[in-house]
């Protein structure tokens, strides 16, 4: 079965912390009614601090559209190939044994995708797949894996690379005061992920299962506005509410597999926020302490759209490893509102079998 290897994954070197974050609100937003609620708000993420592509007084300013997109070319550019040649040593696959590049991103915008710049740049082969994904956010990472597991099961033995590239901070809006972009100006932040899914072979988490839903009418809860001066964050009140339909969605996912989503030796999930952690805990009925790796992405890094799954999917790579065969759920959420879910167990090759 595909497995999925130990992801690589960067931050950019600025960094800013969550008192910065909240003195430069009070700065920009000094007087305003929803200043104080935006501040507790802030406060209650759970974020300490975020890494940003550029220091923060260019990335309080606005220039403009048109260089927004040049930066994010040039930034996407400079991090993408060292966490790709970190991902491809995990997997211990060559960029020659790639057949199909998966690129995920919500914050910028290449034609041709930035896939056609790696094949010529990185070693990969002219025949490789190109398969870019733009406008699922957040739950990018996790459909990343979905269809790079789908490509797997109708290509056997196809090795297939994600690259998922969220520069969320060029998406700030400096004149933006509504609660839901005062909330995200202090909870995203900027990281590139890489990952190899095996189609054979490999150390990782063998996909079994995987599946797609939407909360029916809610495609206006987390959107972009596209304007002049590039893309508007838009999010509805509603949103942290909804791990609670999505629970039993998860529950009847894993209980068609055999498997019960509150009894799993481990948990990949997106951590779009505290209360969408708190919530899925909840509703699923386990402690919240199985989400620890999204915890500690959500401290260490804020919300860094599709690329939290890779990161929380390293950090169980790089605790004690799971017993072969443990079983785990790994779950996105992001537009729509969407989830992508997959279901697999910890995998190791016997070494006869490397051999």
């Amino acid at each position: 079965m595909p497995r999925l290897c130990k992801p690589a994954v960067l931050a950019p070197d600025n960094i800013i912390t969550l008192d910065e974050t909240l003195a430069f609100a009070e700065q920009a937003h000094a007087g305003k009614p929803q200043l104080p609620l935006a501040l507790r708000l802030i406060r209650n993420t759970g974020v300490q601090k975020r890494h940003i592509v550029q220091p923060i007084e260019k990335t309080l300013g606005h220039p403009g559209l048109t260089e927004r997109n040049r930066i994010y070319e040039v930034e996407s550019k400079r991090w993408t190939p060292p966490v790709i040649e970190e991902a491809l040593r995990n997997a211990d696959v060559a960029a020659t044994d790639v057949d199909a590049i998966i690129y995920v991103s919500c914050t910028g915008f290449l034609m041709p995708s930035l896939t056609a710049w790696l094949i010529n740049k990185m070693g990969f082969r002219s025949d490789t797949r190109q398969i870019p994904i733009a406008q699922l956010g957040c739950a990018a990472g996790g459909a990343a894996v979905n269809r790079a597991h789908d490509f797997c099961a109708a290509h056997p033995g196809s090795n297939v690379l994600i690259v998922s590239c969220e520069l969320c901070s060029l998406c700030y809006q400096p004149d933006a005061d509504d609660i839901g972009s005062l909330l995200s100006d202090g909870l995203f932040g900027d990281a590139v992920a890489a990952a190899v899914v095996r189609g054979d072979g490999g150390v990782g988490i063998e996909l079994e299962r995987n599946a797609s839903y939407l909360i029916p009418n809610t495609e206006d809860w987390i959107s972009y506005a596209v304007r002049d001066t590039g893309f508007h964050f838009q999010l509805d009140r509603r949103v942290p509410g909804t791990m609670e339909p999505l629970a039993p969605v998860l529950r009847e996912f894993a209980k068609d597999h055999s498997w019960d989503a509150g009894n799993l030796d481990f948990y990949i999930v997106h951590a779009g926020g505290p209360r969408i952690l708190d919530d899925l805990a909840k509703f699923l009925e386990v402690d919240r302490k199985v989400f620890r790796h999204s915890w500690s992405t959500l401290t260490e890094y804020g919300n860094i759209a599709s690329a939290v799954v890779f990161d929380a999917a390293r950090r169980l790579f790089e605790e004690d490893a799971p017993s072969p065969d443990a079983k785990g759920l790994i779950a996105g959420f992001g537009p729509g509102i969407t989830a992508e879910m997959a279901l697999g167990t910890w995998s190791v090759d016997a070494p006869d079998e490397l051999d």
